[in-house]
């Protein structure tokens, strides 16, 4: 009967093991399918790269220049500087770049202060004063906000569409862009998920044997 149990116990604990070493195998298996296709959702590395640099590079879009307690925006076509807004706002109140996504670019289309409704803000471009969001080219609306000293303030968009406002060197000359390009990343996630859904046992099983020789 000892032997018996003993034979148990060992059978036991082979399949503990086995099962352990299973799990991290399958582990390491996963992180490097992962790896192999996320690099293949674009067949070449240097195109996923490409794009990542794309998604993450910023553009000055819009400049804000506070003086004498006043706000002023410089705003852009394609052939440069179009022309400088003065508003009534007071920069020491937190001040709100409202931006619209249409088309898959991204245009100003008001500023307003903490105190005024946005319904009843500065419109920049009268063609975007009502925005028909029933239309399949209107996306959605962003804005950034925060109140601002004297000096020089750049709105910044990268491109995924993601907004970010900070002080710029008074002595730099910015290059502001034009109505920037926004890209939806988010399918590449949701193809890496897909992908890491397929993973099987043959996978792991395989990469497992393969790996010894």
């Amino acid at each position: 009967m000892l032997r018996w149990i003993t034979v148990a116990v060992g059978i036991l604990l082979l399949c503990v093991i086995i099962a352990v070493g299973y799990r991290w195998a399958s582990m390491q298996v996963e992180l490097d399918i992962y790896r192999e296709r996320l690099a293949g959702l674009s067949n070449e590395y240097e195109s996923l790269r490409a794009m990542y640099n794309q998604a993450v590079r910023k553009t000055a879009v819009t400049e804000l220049i506070v003086k004498d307690g006043r706000v002023s925006l410089a705003i852009r076509t394609i052939r440069g500087v179009d022309r400088v807004i003065d508003t009534p706002f007071d920069p020491s109140q937190e001040i709100y770049c409202d931006y619209a996504l249409l088309d898959g670019r991204l245009w100003i289309r008001r500023v307003y202060d903490a105190r005024t409704p946005p319904s009843k803000g500065l419109v920049i471009d009268d063609s975007l004063e009502q925005v028909d969001w029933n239309n399949p080219a209107a996306r959605y609306g962003k804005a950034v906000y925060r109140s601002l000293s004297e000096g020089r303030w750049i709105v910044t968009v990268t491109g995924d569409g993601s907004l970010g406002l900070a002080k710029s060197d008074t002595n730099t000359n910015v290059m502001l862009a034009g109505p920037p390009p926004v890209r939806d990343y988010d399918q590449i996630d949701k193809q890496i998920d897909e992908e890491m859904s397929r993973v099987t046992v043959g996978d792991v099983l395989k990469r497992i044997f393969s790996s010894g020789h």
